[in-house]
């Protein structure tokens, strides 16, 4: 794997820094970068994080629909990382137009003000897995995307995130920014906020309070511990195969059903929690496992975090923030 080494005295830019991933990646990198996060602060990860005081950190608030800001903030950036979006089904539900504005608009205001620069090494773009729909068994990055039935809420979120995808290979094809995509698959791990099942099953389990399951429990998901996730998000900043590319980042290792997450965050913690299933009244995605290959193949990547050391990791975490 490219060494992390080679990220160094650079100047970073991340949007959405402030939510977890974005969180876990300024963490990782502060000591020897500079960092520039631009955040709406409406997801706050950040400020459970040791670095969140670093020297090397500054913190822009801002929104990525407001260009002229964005643009301003991001002056002097070699790299850029948009992961600023509205994501998480409840929240998409819940703000359709404003989930198509940010992930398409501010997207598309991120890559502008990126051309815009003097110089750019890279342009990082965050996708979704959400863009294979509800049923996606090994899919590779060359698999026909899907948009899902137009009305259902839903589906929202993944045809914005495909625009983002196909607007960033543009302005590589057309103007040659150097951009790079990739699809996180179901990522957990320590300072998750907002949604996420393994999050929500961990805190409950570590108070031995009901795991809701919505639905049968049935749905399959690959679960990528966010360290993982960083590693690839890492290489997709640097490794010169990566630009004009899209890539998976998950584990197609860590499988298993929703009923069998339940089970197993209760029985890799000790809990007494029981499980509960109740009505899922949305669209769910009911298979999803990436193929890794092309990631593996192209920048040397694989996932290494197995679930239930990933569970216990998590635990540790908000086992201290709860009490």
């Amino acid at each position: 794997m490219t060494s992390i080494s080679k990220v160094e005295g650079k100047t970073i830019f991340i949007t959405g820094g402030a939510g977890f991933i974005g969180a876990t990646l300024v963490q990782r990198l502060v000591e020897n970068n500079r960092i520039i996060v631009y955040d709406n602060l409406s997801r706050n990860s950040l400020r459970d994080r040791p670095c969140r005081d670093h020297p090397n950190l500054t913190l822009v608030e801002g929104d990525v629909l407001d260009f002229e800001h964005l643009s301003q903030a991001m002056i002097g950036a070699d790299i850029v990382v948009h992961c600023a979006a509205v994501a998480g089904v409840d929240a998409v539900i819940k703000s359709p137009v404003t989930t198509m504005r940010v992930n398409m608009i501010g997207s598309a205001n991120v890559l502008e003000a990126a051309a815009n620069l003097s110089h750019c090494d890279r342009v990082v773009c965050f996708s979704t897995s959400e863009v294979f729909g509800q049923y996606a068994f090994r899919s590779s990055e060359g698999d026909k995307t899907v948009m899902g039935v137009v009305g259902e809420a839903r589906w929202t979120y993944a045809v914005s995130k495909l625009a983002e995808e196909h607007l960033a290979i543009a302005y590589y094809q057309e103007k040659w920014l150097p951009t790079t995509v990739v699809r996180p698959f179901n990522v957990y791990g320590p300072g998750q906020v907002g949604g996420g099942a393994l999050r929500t099953f961990v805190i409950r389990a570590l108070q031995n309070q009901p795991l809701e399951i919505h639905g049968d429990g049935t749905q399959i998901r690959a679960w990528c511990y966010v360290d993982d996730m960083i590693d690839g998000v890492l290489l997709a900043m640097v490794h010169p195969k990566a630009v004009g590319e899209s890539f998976n980042i998950g584990n197609q290792r860590a499988v298993i059903t929703i009923y069998g997450l339940a089970n197993t965050v209760i029985r890799v913690l000790d809990s007494e929690s029981p499980i509960i299933f109740t009505r899922k009244d949305y669209a769910d995605v009911e298979l999803r496992i990436p193929s890794v290959r092309k990631i593996r193949d192209l920048l040397g990547f694989e996932a290494k975090i197995e679930l239930e050391e990933g569970v216990r990791r998590t635990a540790v975490y908000y086992r201290s923030h709860l009490s």
